[in-house]
């Protein structure tokens, strides 16, 4: 908000290059606030927006916008810009960006870091992408068990600046595998004179350096920290990972299985940046394959064209019974995948999901027929359009309903489970996927019933 109070003043200072003011003014705003003033600003703006602030700040800011304008500024500022801001933006940050750009242009980056940078740039990057080793940063306050806590106090003062956290104190023993990790809080209220082995606990959770970032976002969740320590293979501490970056794994997967439930593939960018026929692609996958299940729809109403031509108003509910038993399909696979994504259920609690959809859709499918029925039953108070046998035709329509709202209820719940047994992702059960699966058995159970009530009269 404030930004956009002052934008009109900034734009000024940015037009007339009165460097000095502006540097001063944003000094003392959050790189958040700078950030949402950058967004009211073209890419020319903010270039030179960038170019006038300080370095640290400068960094600080940059580390806040979205991936296109990073990118966008790491192509447009002077080599000298460039050089500063990837010396001095986080470790992970500054690999996530990297990781951004092709082989060649990663190697040209590379070589404006400074030589410790580099080592540290390289050593992250070598680490698959979706690991936690990309995230993770080599910045930390590790100390030995032997160490009083005055010590400790010492050791942070000297060397704690350029550590990603000082909420938690890492002990490691001589060859540098992690033994325990302590709040800062129980650091500071222990006695000066205490070692550091007398207040340990030994109870301490970590994270592998290969683990997915997935993983990392449940183990952040469950055990409810702000930080976690990285070890490799043999427990020895590599790195630590904040929840700041946990937070936007978790944003990115909660994107990606919306998307997927939307009924396209997930998108690897964001919407404004993701090109246009790549967008197209990534949607046409999934219509075209909806749209070939959605022809078996048709190939099931033409198996019953001699039903519907003898009792045309079958098919004036048609639209009705299939969109009920896909809305109810889609209801269940959104629940369940969500779900299973936050793990509330797991794979071996299907049975109990199952009872309770088909205790769900038994009450929703009779809620459902029953008004389905007393529309019928109201219209043909001051209308003959459904005949002598609306009676019949009621029954028809609201025993479907049953039939088609449980199916639905059961399929969608059913299907994330089958595809994670099978190791694919729940969220490709979307929405539009279950509704087409559904429409298609719908018909086929609308006109049995209808088959069974109105032989005789309408058939």
């Amino acid at each position: 908000m404030l930004g956009k109070l002052l934008l009109p003043e900034v734009r000024e200072l940015i037009a007339s290059g009165d460097e000095s003011t502006l540097r001063d003014i944003l000094s003392r705003w959050s790189p958040a606030d700078v950030v949402e003033l950058f967004d009211e600003l073209s890419d020319d703006e903010d270039l030179a927006g960038m170019q006038m602030m300080s370095g640290p700040q400068r960094a600080r800011v940059f580390e806040y916008l979205d991936r296109r304008s990073q990118m966008h500024l790491l192509g447009a500022l002077p080599s000298e810009s460039v050089r500063s801001l990837l010396n001095e933006i986080a470790d992970d940050d500054r690999t996530a960006i990297l990781g951004e750009f092709s082989e060649s242009e990663q190697k040209r980056l590379l070589m404006l870091l400074s030589d410790e940078q580099r080592v540290i740039a390289e050593s992250l990057l070598t680490y698959p992408e979706n690991c936690i080793g990309r995230l993770m940063t080599p910045h930390f306050v590790a100390v030995l068990p032997h160490w009083t806590v005055q010590h400790v106090l010492d050791h942070i003062r000297q060397h704690g600046q350029d550590s990603e956290t000082l909420n938690v104190v890492y002990i490691v023993d001589n060859d540098h595998k992690l033994i325990d990790d302590l709040r800062i809080r129980k650091v500071l209220l222990a006695k000066p004179t205490q070692y550091l082995s007398e207040i340990l606990d030994n109870n301490f959770v970590s994270l592998k350096v290969h683990d997915s970032k997935r993983d990392a976002v449940e183990i952040f969740r469950q055990y409810d920290r702000t930080a976690l320590p990285v070890v490799d293979e043999v427990g020895k501490l590599l790195g630590v990972v904040t929840i700041d970056d946990v937070i936007d794994i978790a944003e990115e997967s909660a994107t990606a299985d919306m998307q997927k439930l939307g009924g396209l593939e997930a998108l690897n960018e964001p919407y404004d940046t993701t090109p246009l026929l790549t967008m197209i692609r990534k949607r046409a996958v999934w219509l075209v394959v909806l749209f070939l299940g959605e022809m078996l729809t048709a190939t099931a109403m033409g198996f019953f064209e001699v039903e519907i031509a003898k009792a045309v108003v079958l098919a004036l509910f048609v639209p009705l019974i299939i969109s009920s038993g896909g809305n109810s399909g889609s209801q269940a696979a959104t629940l369940i995948v969500r779900a299973l994504a936050l793990g509330e259920v797991g794979l071996k609690d299907w049975l109990r999901v199952f009872r309770r959809e088909v205790i769900s859709g038994l009450a929703l499918g009779c809620t459902l027929g029953m008004i389905g029925f007393t529309r019928i039953a109201l219209w043909t108070t001051f209308s003959n359009i459904y005949g002598p046998h609306w009676f019949l035709i009621g029954l028809t329509v609201g025993f479907s309903l049953i039939g088609i709202v449980l199916w639905g209820t059961i399929a969608g719940a059913m299907l994330p489970f089958a595809l994670k047994r099978i190791g694919l992702d729940p969220a490709t059960s979307s929405a539009p996927l279950v509704a087409t699966l559904v429409d298609v058995t719908g018909l086929i159970i609308y006109f049995s019933v209808a088959i069974l009530l109105l032989r005789g009269t309408l058939l």
